[in-house]
């Protein structure tokens, strides 16, 4: 059962958030209405998937952010907005956010984001996962591409997968293209981030980007 928790600062919305997941499966370890107040029940109750608004008081939802995955990186961060503009996004991911949803999502929508969150993968309402790797693309436009792509003690599967990676796509079509199972591409990812010494997903995109994986060719 996963283990989640529910930030925002309208009580009325956090519990029907709340409800929902508890009758989808998941178990709801703790709410909280601010910021100061979701980092000490984090540290307290341990989720594995945050499931939290930007705009919440004390902190707010990108320092929130910030701190939740410096504390622990393991946490995974799902961002519910109401807003859509770029520049919350893209901060929010900055911050270690590991997706980012709309709140005029549909409550199927949510649950398998939070499934796929868990799971490791990088889940953004339509449209918004372009704009995270076209911003992405621009900031590692500038720098200087190493001569070999990769680090050379990635394997040559794991180099693979973290070219997938850095087009965008998810975990389960990974597995579709390489033909494997949605686990084996989830240990590809766990052991790359481990041996680049990364922390989580958008992490990877980044450097992937920067080595140049995004343009290289498929073999």
């Amino acid at each position: 059962m996963i283990r989640v928790m529910v930030v925002d600062d309208h009580p009325m919305w956090r519990s029907a958030v709340a409800g929902d997941l508890q009758q989808a499966g998941f178990e709801v370890v703790a709410e909280a209405g601010a910021g100061d107040e979701a980092l000490r029940r984090a540290e307290a109750s341990r989720p594995q998937v945050v499931v939290l608004d930007l705009q919440i008081p004390v902190l707010g939802g990108v320092e929130v952010t910030r701190r939740l995955v410096e504390t622990d990186p393991g946490v995974r961060v799902l961002i519910l907005s109401a807003s859509a503009e770029q520049v919350d996004v893209l901060a929010a991911v900055k911050a270690g956010a590991a997706g980012y949803l709309v709140k005029s999502a549909s409550r199927e929508d949510l649950f398998d984001a939070v499934r796929r969150t868990a799971d490791g993968d990088a889940v953004f309402t339509p449209g918004l996962a372009g704009l995270v790797l076209g911003e992405f693309r621009r900031l590692s436009g500038g720098s200087s591409r190493v001569e070999e792509p990769v680090a050379p003690q990635l394997t040559e599967r794991e180099t693979e997968v973290l070219r997938l990676v850095a087009k965008g796509l998810s975990y389960k079509d990974i597995a579709e293209r390489l033909v494997l199972s949605h686990r084996t591409v989830q240990n590809h990812v766990q052991n790359t981030l481990r041996k680049l010494q990364l922390h989580n997903r958008v992490e990877l995109v980044r450097y992937a980007l920067e080595s140049g994986l995004d343009d290289a060719e498929e073999t």
